[in-house]
């Protein structure tokens, strides 16, 4: 019985050596691809700070060109910066209360920032009361990989100059291609102890 020979490659040392030195040099030209998905807290920063800017556009859009203008800006802004496209979001407006507290969907959110949805009947659209001006201060900032977490006070002022200030907590996740999106969006005005 014959034996099968294995398969085997062989190189001439001359042709192997110049193929290895021309490797050597294409890998050298070659740029890696780094993945890394750690935010920063350089990042959160611009992610909350823009998150007040939309809100201010959304007024302003709504002052100059009505419902439906504030509307598409709104909804913009859902798709940039929160993260429904991944999942659910934990969303707890300021201002809702009962069985619509909670705004899991992208449709809940739209109607709590520009009203006009029938199925959230008692949404008038906070994003429509002219604000004019936003800060925040955060009391902490707490990151670990892709996740980051946020607590402390907005001050939104409107067009009268009246400043309201909410308790505010935010969770930031980056997604698949590297964007920060809002995952935990929780908003509460300031507990008032009674007198």
């Amino acid at each position: 019985m014959k034996h099968a020979k294995p398969l085997m490659f062989t190189f001439r040392r001359g042709l192997l050596g110049s193929a290895l030195l021309g490797l050597s040099g294409a890998a050298l030209a070659f740029q890696a691809t780094v993945v890394n998905t750690n935010i920063t807290e350089a990042e959160v920063r611009a992610a909350q700070d823009a998150w007040g800017k939309a809100l201010i556009q959304i007024s302003d859009d709504f002052a100059s060109g009505g419902l439906s203008k504030a509307k598409a800006t709104a909804g913009a802004v859902l798709d940039a910066a929160y993260g429904y496209n991944m999942g659910v979001v934990l969303f707890k407006p300021t201002l809702t209360h009962g069985e619509q507290t909670f705004r899991t969907t992208r449709a809940g959110a739209l109607a709590y920032f520009v009203g006009d949805d029938k199925t959230y009947p008692g949404d008038s659209g906070f994003a429509l009361k002219g604000w004019k001006k936003y800060e925040y201060k955060n009391a902490g900032v707490f990151i670990n990989g892709d996740i980051a977490l946020t607590q402390g006070h907005v001050m939104l002022t409107d067009k009268s100059g009246k400043v309201t200030t909410v308790d505010k907590t935010w969770a930031f996740k980056k997604d698949d291609k590297g964007q920060l999106r809002i995952v935990l969006h929780h908003s509460s005005l300031p507990f008032q102890p009674a007198k």
